[in-house]
C-alpha cells in the first residue's frame, strides 16, 4: 500500500470481493492494514444474478467475512445473461462497487488483481494489437468517478494469496465460469499454464508489463508537464488553451487528444491522426469537443453543441453527458441536461462563452420547467445546495488524472466548496 498513498489517519478504505481466493486474501491483508491504522475496511460483494446459486454464495462470502470481523455488504446487479456477458458483467461490477465506495464515504476501492492477471492482461492486448500504453497493462492506482481504484497486489504470484487464505482456515467459493473455454481469458490463462503465478513465462510477461508501465508514467508526467503550461481546464466543462505552449510534436497532439476526450466525455482519444489534423488546422470538431480561435490569441475547447447528451434523472451519483456527476442529493422526477436556448435570459449573469453556456448541466422539474443552473449558482446557492455537480476527470486518465481544475467563481465554495479529492488533489465541485 506504501507506494499508493498517502492515505492520512484512520483511513476508510472498500474492496471488491468475490469470495475467490484472491479477492478474499485481499480482503484479510487490507483490513489488517487498514486496522493497524486505526481505520477499517467495507468488503463489497457484487452479485450478479446470472446464476442461481450467486445469491446464497454472496451471503456466504459475507459470513465468512463477518467471521473475521470484516464488515460486507452484498450489491445485486441483476444482469441480463447474453453477448458480451463478462465484459458486461466487469463494466457493471465495477460501477457499482465505485458507487457504494463512495456512497459509504471511501474514497479508495481496492481490487484483487494480482500478478497472474496482469501477465494475462498484457497478453490479451497484445494479441489485440495494443500500443505501448495498453501493454502497460493494469494500473496500480488510477481515478474512476468518484474513486480511486488501487491494485495493491499487482506483484503478488496468485500462489501467495492462495496460502494466506489457508492459513486463515477459509474456505473461498470458486466461480465456474474461470474454467469456461469459451471466454478468450480463460484460454490465455490455460495457455501459461501456470495456476501459481511463479513460472517464468508469467514472471517475464508481468515484467514485460512494469517495464511498459514505466515508459507510460514518464510520458505522462511529460504530458501533465505540457499541458500545466498550455491548458486551463474549467469547471464548467470547457478549456482555454496557449496554442505557442502547446506546441506541434508528438507530446501536443497527446495532449489534445486528452483535452477532447475530457471535454467531449467520449470516455476514448480520437484516432491520432484526426487529432493531428485538428492541431494543424486550429479549429473543428473531433471526439464530442469544438476547438476555435477566441480572444487573446487563445484557443477555445468547448463541448460540441450539437452531440450533448440526454436528460438523466437528477438522482445522486447520475452521470450526465459523460463528464457531469450529481454529488448532491438530487430529486426524484427531476432531471439534469443541457441548458440549451435558456442560455439566452441567463447570459447577463455570466461571461462565459455563448457555446459553454448552453452546454451547461442544468436541473429541469419534472414539468420541464427551469429549477437550477449550479454553475451560476442560479436561482440561488441555497436552490443549489442539493445538485452540486463536479466535471470528471477520471474518463481523460492519465496526465489528467486527478487534475486540479482551476475556478474563478470563488463565492462556489457555497454550493459545495473545494473538495480534497482521493489523490489529495483539489477538485471543484461547481
Amino acid at each position: 500500500m506504501a507506494p499508493l498513498g498517502p492515505f492520512g489517519p484512520a483511513p476508510r478504505i472498500a474492496a471488491g470481493v468475490s469470495g475467490g481466493p484472491h479477492s478474499l486474501a485481499l480482503a484479510l491483508l487490507a483490513a489488517g492494514w487498514a486496522r493497524a491504522r486505526g481505520g477499517d475496511l467495507l468488503a463489497l460483494i457484487a452479485e450478479h444474478g446470472l446464476r442461481p446459486e450467486s445469491g446464497a454464495e454472496a451471503a456466504h462470502v459475507a459470513g465468512l467475512l463477518a467471521s473475521r470481523g470484516i464488515a460486507a455488504r452484498v450489491l445485486r446487479l441483476g444482469l441480463a445473461p447474453g453477448a458480451r456477458m463478462q465484459e458486461r458483467a466487469r463494466a457493471a461490477r465495477l460501477r457499482a462497487l465505485a458507487a457504494a465506495a463512495a456512497a459509504e464515504g471511501r474514497p479508495w476501492l481496492l481490487l484483487g488483481h494480482h500478478r497472474g492477471d496482469q501477465a494475462e492482461t498484457l497478453l490479451f492486448r497484445a494479441l489485440r494489437g495494443s500500443g505501448p500504453e495498453g501493454l502497460a497493462a493494469m494500473a496500480p492506482a488510477r481515478p474512476f468517478g468518484p474513486v480511486l481504484l488501487l491494485r495493491p497486489l499487482l506483484g503478488v504470484p496468485p500462489a501467495a494469496l492462495e496460502a494466506v487464505v489457508e492459513a486463515a482456515g477459509l474456505a473461498p467459493v470458486r466461480d465456474p465460469s474461470n474454467a469456461d473455454r469459451r471466454f478468450a481469458r480463460i484460454r490465455l490463462r490455460q495457455t501459461l499454464d501456470d495456476p501459481g503465478g511463479q513460472g517464468p513465462r508469467t514472471a517475464a510477461l508481468a515484467g514485460a508489463a512494469e517495464a511498459f508501465a514505466r515508459r507510460r508514467a514518464l510520458r505522462e508526467a511529460a504530458l501533465a508537464r505540457r499541458l500545466a503550461a498550455a491548458a486551463e481546464i474549467r469547471p464548467e466543462g470547457f478549456a482555454w488553451i496557449g496554442p505557442a505552449a502547446l506546441g506541434r510534436d508528438e507530446l501536443a497532439v497527446a495532449g489534445l487528444a486528452a483535452l477532447i476526450r475530457l471535454i467531449g466525455g467520449a470516455g476514448f482519444a480520437p484516432p491520432r491522426e484526426r487529432v493531428a489534423a485538428l492541431l494543424a488546422a486550429g479549429g473543428g470538431t473531433l471526439g464530442g469537443a469544438w476547438l476555435r480561435p477566441a480572444s487573446g490569441g487563445r484557443w477555445l475547447l468547448a463541448r460540441d453543441p450539437g452531440m450533448l447528451g440526454r436528460p438523466v434523472e437528477a438522482r445522486q451519483g447520475a452521470v450526465w453527458d459523460g463528464r457531469f456527476r450529481l454529488t448532491g442529493a438530487g430529486r426524484a422526477g427531476w432531471t439534469v441536461g443541457a441548458l440549451g436556448m435558456e442560455a439566452r435570459r441567463l447570459r447577463a449573469a455570466s461571461d462565459l462563452p455563448g457555446a459553454v453556456l448552453a452546454a451547461l448541466p442544468a436541473i429541469r422539474e419534472g414539468n420541464g420547467a427551469l429549477a437550477v443552473v449550479p454553475a451560476l449558482l442560479y436561482p440561488d446557492p441555497q436552490a443549489c445546495a442539493d445538485f452540486a455537480m463536479v466535471l470528471e476527470s477520471g474518463g481523460a486518465g492519465g496526465a489528467l488524472a486527478g487534475w486540479p481544475f482551476n475556478a474563478r467563481q470563488p463565492d462556489l465554495s457555497r454550493v459545495q466548496g473545494w473538495a480534497a479529492g482521493p489523490t489529495g488533489t483539489e477538485t471543484m465541485t461547481t
